[in-house]
């Protein structure tokens, strides 16, 4: 067993753009927390593994190609691998802790 000290917190991201910090790897799974302040950019692109969001603190707005859906607090939202997405819209600092299965980056071309 262990506990995830800081997982889903909101951390500034002081002079960068966004805030992503990985807490967990191993090979089935991640676990991260991915922070952007209100009014910032989502500048992320889609990912090799398919992911879990729960957005622990703010309100934004994701958009995918076939979708659009406000987003708060308690949101739990599924994003297969591949898929375009991004958070836009962003009201208040947003937290989302970010679980990739398997883990984030393992299936990147090598």
């Amino acid at each position: 067993m262990r506990i995830i000290e800081g997982a889903g917190e909101w951390r500034s991201p002081g002079e960068a753009v966004n805030d992503w910090v990985e807490h967990l790897k191993v090979p089935d799974l991640s676990v991260g927390t991915y922070c952007i302040p209100a009014g910032g950019v989502d500048d992320q692109s889609p990912h090799t593994e398919d992911e879990i969001y729960v957005v622990t603190a703010g309100r934004a707005t994701i958009v995918t190609p076939g979708s659009t859906a406000k987003v708060g607090p308690g949101a739990v939202i599924f994003v297969p691998a591949g898929e375009d997405h991004r958070f836009v819209d962003i009201t208040e600092d947003l937290a989302l802790l970010v679980v990739f299965g398997p883990a984030y980056g393992s299936r990147a071309p090598r």
